[in-house]
């Protein structure tokens, strides 16, 4: 089993890494591998709508997009951690998402996913229904935990005295692993579900 973990904060050890990394401590006891990419300090340009990635299976634009596509089409499942600006994901991880899910073309159908929201008081929850929408586009199950998966700190360090966060995000990685191991073993009896042809509707012709 594998994990991908996407830090979306510009500050490498800031109050996302600690809430991630509680995860990964716990993902780690579990016997689950982990592996941490930091793209919130990168310039990431977003989405052109250009389509070509539909041509060549990759994105035009060659930055951390196309460098993770491989780590994201092996691992299990997918773990992204933001800081809340003004109600919302930082908006480097917003233009790295978009483009990541566009432009792989692979099938993402029970990948496990699960957002985590870092606010110094409010904006969580909507940051943590804004990050869900990529993984239940893409057919992948969404872990849960025992609250919304959100830790509260300002200053660098100030989620370690979240305790309720903390615990908020072991339960949430010990049950992400639970789901992982669970799907991994019903594809092995009976395959992944069924697909139908995809029937485009759109509205204006």
């Amino acid at each position: 089993m594998k994990v991908m973990m996407v830090n979306g904060s510009p500050h490498a050890n800031g109050n996302t890494f600690l809430a991630l990394d509680e995860m990964r401590k716990t993902f780690e006891q579990e016997g689950i591998d982990v592996e941490m990419v930091h793209i919130g300090h990168k310039a990431i340009r977003g989405c052109i709508g250009c389509r070509k990635c539909a041509e060549t299976g990759k994105c035009v634009f060659e930055d951390a997009v196309n460098e993770t596509r491989a780590l994201f089409e092996e691992c299990d499942g997918l773990v992204v951690g933001t800081p809340v600006y003004f109600a919302s994901a930082n908006a480097t991880l917003v233009a790295y998402l978009d483009r990541l899910f566009f432009s792989s073309h692979f099938d993402k159908t029970m990948k496990v996913g699960a957002s985590v929201a870092i606010a110094r008081r409010g904006g969580c929850s909507a940051t943590f229904d804004e990050l869900n929408k990529y993984f239940t586009i893409s057919g992948m199950p969404i872990a849960s935990s025992q609250y919304w998966n959100s830790v509260h700190g300002l200053t660098p360090g100030e989620a370690a005295k979240d305790e309720e966060g903390l615990q908020t995000m072991r339960t949430l990685a010990k049950n992400m692993g639970f789901l992982m191991k669970s799907i991994a073993l019903g594809k092995e009896k009976y395959g992944l579900p069924e697909k139908e042809d995809w029937l485009p509707t759109h509205f204006i012709r």
